[in-house]
């Protein structure tokens, strides 16, 4: 990941309506959630959230997926670990040992 990509990225999760909406299909990985659903969880009009969900689309931290009838959304969860990757791979000054608490952290989350 380079530094455009990441700042389209972070952009696009900077805006509460996105971010929670992507948190939202983190969680309910690996099956995802249709778009029905996002809509319903977000409170807005289906045109609205459809303008939100398309900026995730588009910076590729949102994948769409046809099951019969329905749109399914997931998160690009490969996408979310080559941006936590770039913002945390010169982290501390390559001295790993201080990132530990963060990677402790995390394997105890999920």
């Amino acid at each position: 990941m380079d530094a455009a990509a990441a700042l389209d990225s972070l952009s696009a999760l900077a805006h509460p309506t996105r971010l929670d909406a992507f948190r939202l299909l983190v969680r309910s990985e690996p099956d995802g959630l249709s778009t029905g659903q996002l809509v319903e969880a977000s409170s807005l009009s289906q045109s609205t959230f459809s303008s939100h969900l398309a900026i995730l689309v588009g910076v590729g931290l949102v994948v769409s997926e046809k099951r019969g009838r329905q749109m399914i959304q997931r998160a690009n969860l490969d996408a979310v670990r080559q941006l936590m990757l770039y913002l945390a791979k010169d982290c501390c000054g390559g001295r790993a040992e201080l990132c530990e608490p963060l990677v402790a952290e995390l394997s105890h989350c999920c």
